[in-house]
């Protein structure tokens, strides 16, 4: 069987310019194997995968990531927690704004400068 890449998504709440996912973090995806023994903790690597792949997949960009503009990680994300995804758009800037949260306790955000505009952007030009 493969383990699905992403996290389950709970709920959607869509806004202007944003998108919020409550997600839960299984203990069964594969990217806590073998990080860490002692305690399994979520890589930052992979929120900041997921972050773009389902940021630039909800605004219709291709995930081609110029830079990072900004990344903090503030608090470590263990398996099976709920945890709220934020992504807004900056569309004149190409800009991807990410943030992990749980009500008052911020896991990790950044600030990601993406490299193409929006497929329906080339597409309407």
């Amino acid at each position: 069987m493969i383990k699905s890449k992403l996290p389950r998504v709970l709920s959607t709440d869509i806004q202007v310019e944003a998108v919020e996912w409550r997600i839960f973090i299984d203990a069964d995806l594969p990217f806590f194997d073998g990080h860490f023994p002692e305690q399994a903790v979520l890589p930052g690597v992979t929120q900041l995968d997921w972050a773009i792949r389902m940021g630039c997949e909800y605004f219709n960009y291709p995930a081609d990531v110029a830079t990072l503009e900004v990344l903090k990680f503030q608090q470590l994300m263990l398996p099976n927690s709920e945890v709220s995804l934020k992504i807004s758009q900056n569309s004149s800037k190409t800009k991807l704004l990410f943030s992990y949260f749980d009500d008052e306790k911020r896991f990790a955000s950044g600030r990601i400068l993406l490299a193409s505009p929006a497929l329906a952007d080339i597409e309407n030009s």
